[in-house]
């Protein structure tokens, strides 16, 4: 049995954020139904192309929406007309969860708003999802993670040092949002285990995508600066970056000092290893500029293989960087079962991360086709 399996998830969500977490609750064993706009949909259904085609030639959306809907069941529900505000607090009467990303008050016209459900539903766990947040003063606007990505400082510290911020070519400030909401829903499911109560969660993407600047954040507050873009360097770490070998890019992480020493040992040149520059990391981050043209020049004579096979006999962190064709094609992605077919898809999909007890933790049906409308 799935450790989720008995909890009752309504979505009211779409496009990333929300959708990413109801399809995490629903790998995990949830019963998740996601409530769509009549004749329309979520909108990723129309982010395409690609689109999925089905086995009768019918049109079932944008690979898009397939990426964060695998498990769920689909309604379509009119939440402007009373039938289907009715309609939707019978489904919320028998639900533990409600997922939702209108903005901060939209639901209140519809008599839904999260005091009026916590009223109604006192065991009831509702997260909303927004871009700022229920308070604050851009609580009100609009939040995209193109938009989140900029202010929270992440393009900041992305793309090459004399280059233009870069956002991240996947929505990561979406995705981190889904999973830490996943994460807050199962902390006050834990607790309404003990106080029989629910909860009205606030998670909003700016305050997710800040939570992650992680080392860079804690390095501007504790007086190191302001951090500036590095391309693939690290700001605490050298050498932790790629390199241009005889063939490719190689991804060279050296972790420590010892990993250092036995990669100058595997290029030919031990005795970096005691010059007083190079020693320790807080000597090779000092004197950088002089150690990287180094390890450049005497990494462009290997090709990528060889030299990633002799890193790793030494226990050096090492890698290529995989286009999506090397990624699905790679052993380990293979051997791990991370692409998969969902029962009845037309298309194949990428399981879930989590396995418990040898099991991966993947629903087993691909995301569903259009509710028939509802409540109109």
């Amino acid at each position: 049995m799935k450790p989720l399996a008995g909890l009752r998830v309504v979505e009211l969500a779409r496009v990333l954020a929300g959708p990413w977490c109801g399809q995490l609750l629903a790998d995990l064993g949830a019963e998740v139904v996601k409530v769509e706009r009549p004749g329309v949909g979520d909108d990723t259904r129309q982010w395409g192309p690609p689109f999925v085609t089905g086995p009768a030639g019918e049109d079932l959306g944008a690979a898009y929406y397939h990426s964060c809907n695998r498990g769920k069941r689909s309604v379509a529900i009119d939440i402007s007309s009373p039938d289907g505000q009715a309609e939707l607090r019978g489904l919320l009467a028998g639900a533990d969860v409600v997922i939702e990303n209108y903005k901060v008050g939209g639901l209140a016209k519809y008599g839904l708003s999260p005091e009026r459900l916590r009223e109604d539903f006192p065991r009831l766990i509702i997260c909303s999802v927004t871009g700022f947040g229920q308070t604050g003063p851009y609580a009100h606007r609009a939040g995209y993670d193109f938009i989140i990505q900029a202010m929270s400082g992440f393009m900041s510290l992305t793309g090459e040092p004399d280059g233009p911020p870069q956002k991240a070519g996947i929505a990561y400030a979406d995705i981190f949002t889904g999973l830490y909401a996943t994460v807050a829903i199962l902390a006050a499911s834990r607790r309404r285990d003990v106080t029989g109560a629910g909860a009205h969660i606030d998670m909003a993407l700016l305050d997710s995508q800040v939570a992650v600047l992680a080392n860079q954040a804690a390095n501007y507050l504790a007086g190191g600066g302001v951090p500036k873009r590095m391309g693939n360097g690290h700001a605490n770490v050298v050498p932790y970056q790629a390199f241009a070998t005889a063939d490719g890019e190689l991804v060279v992480a050296v972790g420590n000092d010892g990993q250092f020493r036995k990669l100058c040992h595997i290029l030919g040149e031990p005795g970096w290893a005691d010059d007083a520059r190079f020693a320790t990391n807080a000597a090779r981050l000092a004197n950088r500029k002089a150690l990287i043209p180094l390890l450049a020049a005497k990494i462009a004579g290997w090709d990528a293989q060889p030299l990633s096979r002799a890193l790793e006999a030494e226990g050096v962190p090492a890698g290529p960087i995989n286009d999506m064709a090397a990624v699905f094609a790679d052993p380990q992605v293979i051997a791990r079962g991370l692409r998969f077919r969902p029962d009845g898809a037309s298309i194949d999909g990428i399981a879930s991360p989590i396995v418990i007890d040898g099991e991966r933790m993947v629903a087993r049906a691909g995301a569903p086709p259009l509710g028939k409308a509802r409540g109109g």
